[in-house]
């Protein structure tokens, strides 16, 4: 759980930089979530780093489940610092429906948060898509074992398919057609006259299958066919199983 946390750490850290790029009041927001997060994943970590690593199939419910309320709680603490979120309910919920990618929203005007907030709401969605758990498979080799039963508790439907043996290759190769696809999609809504900052939030969202907007209007805002049919093809891919995603990129 402990490295986990610095994962979310690492990720806000990129939300932070798109709030000192736009110069925007939620720069103090992620400092201080970051700081919160990553000493809290540090003291878990090292509280936890002589326990053993053999992971039953329940554990590995247990630990999913576990990780998706505590990513939500710490996830949360942006929006409340700067107070673009005031209460500790919305902002969770905001958070929680971001990580499970529901999409539901207690926001009521969308377009008045800063830059950065609104980079880390699609991002939420965006590392809930492919699954935090899958994410921590491909980067961190300390989670190697065991890893299988964790993949089996995170991955929906009743089998998961490996992509080779080794459960952390597999994570790899899921994340990099997650990734691909979110590069190729914000490159055609770029082109499609949305501007960058806009394209690479909604194709986050759009990748996620969540569908979080930085407009209120949502895609309506920008009156562009092609915009929405470029999302209307991602979203029909990223509902497809990226194990058929991998066969067919691999010309198999």
């Amino acid at each position: 759980m402990g490295l986990l946390l610095v994962v979310e750490a690492a990720a806000m850290i990129l939300a932070l930089l798109v709030a000192i790029g736009y110069g925007g009041p939620d720069v103090n927001s992620f400092l201080y979530s970051i700081g919160i997060t990553a000493v809290s994943g540090g003291i878990l970590f090292l509280l936890g780093r002589k326990s053993s690593n053999n992971i039953a199939k329940r554990d590995g419910y247990i630990i999913v489940t576990l990780t998706w309320i505590v990513f939500s709680l710490f996830g949360s603490l942006p929006f409340m610092m700067g107070g673009f979120i005031p209460s500790f309910t919305n902002a969770f919920f905001e958070t929680m429906s971001g990580f499970t990618t529901t999409g539901s929203s207690i926001l009521t005007d969308i377009e008045a948060l800063p830059h950065g907030i609104l980079f880390w709401r699609s991002m939420t969605q965006w590392l809930g898509g492919m699954g935090i758990i899958v994410l921590s498979l491909a980067i961190l080799p300390a989670l190697g074992i065991g890893g299988m039963q964790l993949f089996v508790a995170e991955v929906p439907g009743p089998t998961p398919d490996k992509l080779h043996p080794r459960i952390k290759q597999t994570a790899k190769r899921l994340w990099g057609i997650y990734v691909l696809f979110t590069v190729l999609e914000t490159i055609l809504l770029y082109i499609g006259k949305m501007p960058l900052f806009d394209a690479v939030c909604h194709s986050f969202t759009t990748m996620a299958t969540g569908g979080y907007s930085t407009k209120q209007a949502s895609i309506a805002f920008f009156t562009s066919p092609y915009i929405q049919y470029v999302i209307t093809i991602f979203m029909f891919l990223a509902g497809t199983n990226f194990t058929l995603s991998y066969l067919a990129l691999t010309g198999n």
